[in-house]
């Protein structure tokens, strides 16, 4: 084995050692969360229990206390809803940025870049008075509308179409195609790992969500996860099995999820690099 080789797998040696040691201190507290849920809550005060007293009863009534089901329905609706309306218009918005030549171009490219760095919560007070005046709080749309269109996701899909070759275009436009078919038909289904990665930034980002049901909601059926969360925390601070089993009730969805999309997310991280 030469000196080049050896050097190579001790690298890769080291490489695994970093992410091996990265990967415990990211999912340590996840488990330790996962284990405590198990534990009845009896048992857990006296610190006195082995695996045989472990169970999921725990689980069954913080469902039902925190009443997690309309919780649930109301979060994806809003997820759900909240994602569609960024893709459409991150969709629309990217390609113009990508392909269509105007005057101010560069301009509006930088103003959607100035969002980013813009807290919500410096948005929230005249957002707060549109929503009033169109009378939308306490709805649905107060907690879809003010995040139905975001500068990270048309910056996201604007970089991906723009690595795509332009013969493509050209050729569709050959065979009579107008915009919305080249968009339609040829850019948004090569577009698809961009497409992945959007759908789950919105989805769990909202999902996660606190600050806009707290802010623009004060009717129980509108509660979402976090929201109900929040509460359940509060009712059964001293609760610590109930209160795990809770958090684990609300995470499972997005990791699910996360596992699901991994692929075509690193994908579509890995290629919308910079590019002019």
């Amino acid at each position: 084995m030469t000196v080049a080789s050896q050097r190579l797998n001790f690298k890769k040696i080291l490489l695994f050692v970093l992410l091996l040691f990265g990967a415990i201190v990211v999912l340590l507290p996840l488990a330790i969360v996962f284990f405590y849920s198990l534990i009845p809550p009896a048992t857990f005060a006296t610190a006195n229990f082995t695996s045989s007293s472990l169970t999921l009863e725990n689980y069954r009534q913080a469902w039902e206390r925190g009443n997690f089901i309309l919780a649930f329905a109301n979060s994806t609706l809003v997820a759900l809803a909240v994602t569609a309306f960024q893709i459409v218009t991150s969709s629309l918005a990217g390609y113009a940025l990508a392909r269509l030549q105007f005057q101010g171009k560069q301009a509006i490219l930088l103003l959607v870049l100035a969002t980013l760095v813009i807290p919500f919560q410096l948005l929230v007070i005249p957002i707060f008075l549109v929503l009033k005046l169109g009378h939308l709080i306490n709805t649905y749309w107060a907690l879809i509308l003010p995040t139905a269109a975001n500068g990270f996701g048309i910056f996201l899909m604007r970089q991906f179409f723009s690595t795509i070759p332009i013969e493509l275009e050209e050729a569709a436009a050959l065979d009579g195609a107008n915009r919305l078919q080249i968009l339609w038909k040829v850019m948004l289904p090569l577009a698809r790992p961009a497409l992945t990665t959007l759908f789950l930034f919105t989805f769990i980002g909202e999902w996660n969500d606190l600050f806009k049901p707290l802010i623009f909601t004060t009717r129980p059926e509108l509660q979402t996860v976090q929201l109900a969360l929040a509460e359940f925390q509060e009712q059964f601070t001293s609760s610590w099995s109930l209160l795990m089993a809770a958090i684990i009730i609300a995470t499972v969805p997005v990791i699910v999820l996360f596992l699901l999309g991994q692929r075509q997310f690193i994908q579509g991280i890995g290629s919308t690099g910079i590019k002019n």
